[in-house]
């Protein structure tokens, strides 16, 4: 942008000092013109006109050293018209030494008054400061006559410095397509008084009718230092009339320090995890996956989704994008044809629950890895959906672990949870169930299947995160369950990176897990996400909490105590051996059972099989909930 500012720059300031030679003569003449009668006018003419000579030869250069010709006069301020003060003075007075000195060498009438030296330095400073601060103005009347009528109406909520800076910009950057019509402030000693060409039109409480009389397009609340209950009023109002709303901080107040840059920003998830994202060791997992017919279960959801991007840039054979939401799949399948376009894509819109429809699919690709992420996770609805949550998380795994076995499939990795363990929700059991159902084929069979157990993802779809910031964006509170809940967390790529280690490491039968560091406190990671949003916790934002919801624990664990734990060749990649406490379990009589109960749609005993099947967990104990204690 700069370089291709410079030549107007430069032709601009070119006419500008074609225009000080000519402002220099009228300058000097008029000074006589001034000084002098009309007979006496023609008398000194030519020291007038020696003086011209003088002038130019002096100010010019004294112009060029302040660095007159250097500005951009547009933007002219208060610092500008010091400067012009001090070249047009500096250089009157090299101008009228050298004319004093030649009246004292007799080059010079000597008659000549010597009044209008003092004089021309007046004009100089009216005509040399007013023709740049007259760019100035006529600048800013073409933007601000070029936006008017134009582009959305935008109210201002405060009419402070930071709204007044807004104005200008709205008003000299027509590309943003904003028309500023009025500002509310609460102040009485502002309201009628316009800044700028706009109108204080009332107070905060006026901003619905405010919005259906000027017909507002957008709400911008200039007020930096805004309380949470102003934000929610006005986020509250906006959105009851269809209309964005947004906040933002004023210029003076980010370099002053007052309000954090991260404000402007989206808040960088890693920013939440208090430690080192894990390194990817690219040669393994590459080598596991290039050239390979790959298959991903849940495509569509954040962690298939991440999936099918990291796999992609590994150079497979094809990728099978499988899931049931055909949106979602949608979407993926034209993210990875704009980003791979020779990369052969296979969308596949599929229920897992369907064996006869998996072992088509399979017989078709041909898949020689597989990840299965496909999985109902949110943990209060599927306390109250249980058979669901049996069916997709249970029944659905089995089905494509055994089209996997049936068609010879080379590597298969489950995507697992914390949860899993010692599980007190009927989501944790269905997913230890998954596993056990994975670690079962990979027994009998020798295969290479095995399962990548990993705790809470920030920023995935239905995590607390995206309803963390929603609420700060809505001027809070933000909710929390418990102030002593703590958990695991890992980035979406560390999650994705994690189980495709897994899938080159692999022998099979075994369960993989990421050293995560310690457990996060979710207070704690509410405050952080508040901050890094540029605003106080307990001050700006309310933090309110709701009580622990059915299924969930305190504290998560990845493993339950005493399991064996092996290192691997990862330094943050542990292997767990944990099938001892299941060796008794019939697991196909087990998983057919469960399959009938759903059947039924008998709850009650499928909860009751589930405490039966899984040693530690404790799903009776969590109280019956209704829908409306999830939210």
């Amino acid at each position: 942008m700069d370089v291709g500012m410079r030549p107007r720059q430069h032709v601009r300031n070119r006419f500008v000092l074609i225009g000080d030679v000519a402002l220099i003569i009228v300058s000097v003449l008029g000074s006589f013109a001034l000084r002098l009668n009309a007979e006496q006018l023609p008398f000194y003419f030519p020291a007038a006109l020696l003086m011209c000579a003088v002038a130019l030869a002096v100010k010019i250069p004294v112009y060029f050293f302040f660095g007159l010709y250097r500005r951009l006069w547009i933007y002219a301020s208060t610092g500008e018209l010091r400067l012009i003060t001090a070249a047009v003075t500096t250089a009157s007075v090299l101008v009228s030494g050298v004319m004093l000195l030649l009246i004292s060498l007799g080059l010079v009438l000597p008659g000549m008054p010597r009044s209008a030296l003092g004089i021309d330095w007046l004009l100089s400073l009216v005509l040399i400061g007013g023709s740049r601060f007259a760019l100035r103005i006529l600048a800013e009347q073409s933007t601000v006559s070029r936006g008017n009528g134009k582009g959305k109406h935008v109210l201002i909520i405060g009419a402070g410095d930071a709204g007044a800076l807004i104005v200008r910009e709205l008003q000299k950057t027509s590309q943003l397509n904003l028309t500023p019509i009025g500002f509310l402030d609460d102040d009485p000693a502002k309201q009628n008084h316009v800044i700028h060409g706009v109108k204080v039109m009332g107070v905060v409480n006026d901003l619905a009718t405010a919005i259906d009389v000027h017909r507002i397009d957008e709400v911008i609340i200039a007020i930096p230092s805004a309380p949470g209950q102003l934000v929610r009023m006005v986020n509250d109002v906006c959105r009851l009339k269809g209309i964005p709303s947004r906040a933002m901080p004023g210029i003076y107040e980010l370099i002053g320090g007052k309000v954090s840059i991260s404000r402007l920003r989206e808040v960088d998830i890693t920013d939440l995890l208090r430690r080192e994202p894990v390194r990817v060791n690219d040669e393994a997992v590459g080598a596991a996956l290039e050239g390979k017919r790959i298959l991903v279960t849940g495509a569509g959801g954040s962690i298939g989704r991440e999936l099918c991007r990291q796999i992609a840039r590994r150079n497979p054979a094809q990728l099978v994008l499988l899931g049931h939401g055909e949106n979602s799949i949608f979407e993926i399948l034209l993210e990875l044809q704009n980003d791979y376009p020779s990369l052969p894509l296979h969308p596949v819109i599929a229920d897992i629950r369907n064996a006869e429809r998996l072992s088509q699919i399979f017989k078709q690709h041909q898949p020689q890895v597989v990840f299965h992420a496909a999985a109902h996770k949110h943990v209060p609805l599927m306390e109250v959906n249980i058979v669901e949550a049996v069916t997709n998380n249970v029944i659905g795994t089995r089905n494509v672990t055994q089209a996997a076995l049936d068609h010879r499939v080379e590597r298969f990795v489950l995507i697992s949870t914390d949860k899993a363990v010692r599980p007190s929700s009927v989501y944790g059991a269905t997913k230890r169930l998954a596993e056990l159902i994975v670690l079962d084929a990979a027994r009998t069979t020798r295969r290479a299947f095995t399962v990548v157990r990993f705790g809470n993802v920030l920023g995935s779809r239905g995590s607390i995160i995206p309803i963390f910031k929603q609420q700060i964006a809505n001027g809070g509170p933000v909710t929390i369950t418990h102030p002593d809940m703590y958990r695991y967390f890992m980035t979406i790529p560390e999650a994705v990176y994690l189980v495709l280690q897994a899938a080159s490491m692999e022998n099979g039968g075994e369960t993989f897990v990421l050293n995560m560091g310690e457990p996060i406190r979710i207070l704690d990671l509410a405050e952080d996400l508040i901050r890094l949003s540029g605003l106080e916790p307990h001050r700006d934002i309310e933090i309110a909490y709701t009580g622990i919801r059915p299924g969930e624990k305190l504290i998560e664990e990845l493993w339950e105590e005493g399991t064996p734990l092996a290192p691997t060749l990862h330094p943050d990649i542990f292997r767990l051996e944990d099938s001892a406490s299941f060796s008794t379990l019939n697991l196909p009589h087990a998983i057919e059972n469960l399959s009938r109960l759903c059947r039924a749609n008998d709850t009650d005993a499928i909860l009751d099989l589930l405490d039966e099947l899984i040693p530690g967990s404790s799903i009776r104990e969590t109280p019956q909930t209704d829908i409306t204690s999830i939210l």
